[in-house]
């Protein structure tokens, strides 16, 4: 199997030891994005926001690995509030057009400083 790491400074850098993200037969793998600006380092506060964030990280590890949304086929989020689920949904649906990508939602009681939302994703190149 050939496995490409992907790296861009157009997302926040890994905060643990594995890869922002990686291709493996064809396929790429983000790991869990939280909406850390890679330019300033800060988090937003605002939910939406930090889903808009997120989805800019997730979505800049695609476009560097040679996709864009159209080839995200499934996508992972992790919430702190899933009563925040229809404001989630109203950003996120502004990323993905009709033929939105797999989805699921976990509600986790913590995340990675503090963060609000994680989103993982998975996208056929």
């Amino acid at each position: 199997m050939e496995k490409k790491i992907i790296v861009t400074s157009k997302a926040p850098a890994a905060i643990g030891p594995y890869s922002q993200a990686v291709v493996g037969n064809g396929t790429l793998y983000v790991s869990g994005q939280i909406p850390i600006d890679p330019a300033t380092g800060v988090m937003p506060e605002g939910l939406e926001d930090q889903v808009r964030q997120s989805l800019k990280n997730v979505l800049s590890l695609v476009e560097e690995a040679g996709g864009n949304a159209s080839n995200v086929v499934k996508c992972g989020l992790f919430i702190r509030d899933m009563g925040a689920f229809a404001r989630i949904n109203d950003v996120y649906k502004t990323f993905f057009d009709a033929d939105a990508p797999a989805r699921f939602v976990v509600e986790a009681s913590n995340l990675p400083k503090g963060a609000q939302i994680e989103i993982d994703a998975i996208a056929a190149l």
